[in-house]
């Protein structure tokens, strides 16, 4: 098997889903160029958030990581929608934004953080490191726990 984000994908159990759509007035992606932005993920799963609330006082750090996984795995779908299906289009995951929802007293977003760092490190190789930011916030949409939003430079 060669060594793609799509076999990567397979090789560690990860079904894409459709791409998720808005849950408001914005583009889920915007291509300019060789240059693709994803806008927020949330870590919604068949329409349901994964975790929901504050890190630090309803969400554990674990649950976090999860959450900050499925933010990933829904932003690889829009990569996924905005290549056409070719996901070796991707040259390189240039930056991240994590956003936390978290109690005031919470001070592990870059644990959080890391769950998505880690898995696009899987997906992608090399081509998915990046530079980050692990902000906390006080709340999110639809209360999740964690939100990710990407910029991407693609081939061509």
């Amino acid at each position: 098997m060669s060594d793609t984000p799509d076999s990567r994908l397979e090789a560690l159990g990860i079904t894409l889903p459709e791409a998720p759509a808005p849950v408001a007035n914005y583009l889920p992606y915007v291509k300019t160029d060789s240059t693709l932005y994803i806008s927020g993920q949330l870590p919604l799963k068949d329409g349901t958030a994964v975790a929901s609330g504050l890190l630090g006082k309803d969400v554990t750090t674990e649950q976090g990581v999860a959450a900050a996984e499925q933010c990933i795995i829904n932003a690889i779908a829009q990569i996924r929608a905005a290549c056409g299906g070719d996901l070796t289009q991707v040259r390189r995951i240039e930056k991240i934004a994590v956003f936390v929802a978290s109690d005031p007293s919470y001070s592990e977003q870059p644990k959080v953080a890391n769950g998505a760092s880690d898995l696009l490190g899987k997906v992608f190789g090399e081509a998915g490191k990046h530079a980050r930011s692990a902000v906390g916030v006080a709340v999110l949409p639809l209360n999740v726990a964690v939100e990710v939003d990407l910029i991407v430079r693609l081939k061509g």
